[in-house]
């Protein structure tokens, strides 16, 4: 089944610390590209990150994003280690600024207390079950992130079957016109060459020679042939359960190829519409291929 590469997901969830929220968004592109804006404090984070969405998605532009907000609680908590190390640096700054004679303000409880590490608890303790939790959460992220890809690649392999359907059609109303079209065709240059040769008695065997070249020339079975097995092809793709938008994205190429030529070669008013119809077909097939993973 296909897999669409817009999507769009969000998480969020709580410890005794801190409250979050992940979100994570995707668009085309043409290979895996991850950015990733996450506090730069919590130490591994980024790179399980990018370990499980290498592991999971192969194509697109994504976007993930963290918000962290600290969870206020009505008692503060100390942490007395970091109240320990702060007095002691404290000590020992106004030691050598009592020996360079540098007087120094007195440090008030208040300002230490403001400190961010002193009102963190448990510290390290806390800041390991957040990790902890917060690499839980990726799992879900990323699983959230590509169901709403199969969603969308479910509506698009709709879409697309509809429009190969519609290619299908055009291509066997230009076969049915092809008969009527080499009788035309002879027709034609018969009533050419009796214009220019007038005068001159008609060498049959002339006339047969410049008719196949013609018509060799100007055959378009080939083409009418090849887009069949386009067209098969493109089912057999949509089918499958790999990422197909390469792929797709080179056989709509090939369609238009067929198209081109068989719009080069026409020489026949209702061909040639039936032959730009297929043009416009196919580039509005393109158009939803370049959304397929």
């Amino acid at each position: 089944m296909p897999h669409s590469m817009t999507a769009y997901a969000t998480r969020s969830g709580a410890s005794q610390t801190h409250s979050w929220q992940w979100e994570m968004r995707g668009v085309n592109g043409r290979g895996l590209d991850i950015r990733l804006r996450l506090p730069d404090w919590i130490d591994g984070l980024e790179a399980e990150v990018r370990r499980a969405l290498t592991a999971k998605l192969g194509r697109g532009n994504i976007q993930v994003s963290l918000k962290l907000q600290r969870v206020e609680t009505g008692a503060s908590q100390i942490n007395e280690a970091a109240v320990a190390q702060i007095l002691a640096a404290l000590k020992a700054i106004e030691a050598m600024a009592a020996s360079a004679s540098v007087p120094l303000a007195p440090t008030k409880a208040a300002d230490i207390l403001s400190m961010r590490a002193v009102g963190e608890g448990d510290g390290d303790a806390g800041k390991a079950d957040l990790v902890t939790a917060l690499k839980e959460d990726i799992p879900e992220l990323i699983a959230a992130f590509s169901a709403m890809r199969a969603e969308e690649g479910a509506s698009l392999a709709q879409i697309l079957g509809a429009q190969i359907d519609e290619i299908e059609e055009l291509v066997h109303e230009a076969k049915a016109l092809l008969p009527d079209r080499r009788a035309a065709q002879e027709a034609t240059f018969r009533a050419a060459l009796a214009r220019v040769m007038a005068e001159t008695p008609l060498d049959e065997a002339k006339f047969a020679q410049e008719i196949a070249q013609i018509a060799i020339k100007s055959d378009v079975t080939e083409e009418i042939d090849r887009l069949v097995t386009h067209i098969a092809a493109a089912r057999a793709l949509l089918s499958a359960k790999e990422p197909i938008g390469r792929k797709l994205d080179f056989l709509t190429q090939e369609f238009n190829r067929e198209a081109n030529t068989l719009c080069a070669k026409s020489a026949d008013s209702a061909l040639t519409k039936i032959g730009l119809a297929l043009k416009i077909g196919i580039d509005r097939m393109r158009e939803q291929v370049q959304n397929l993973e």
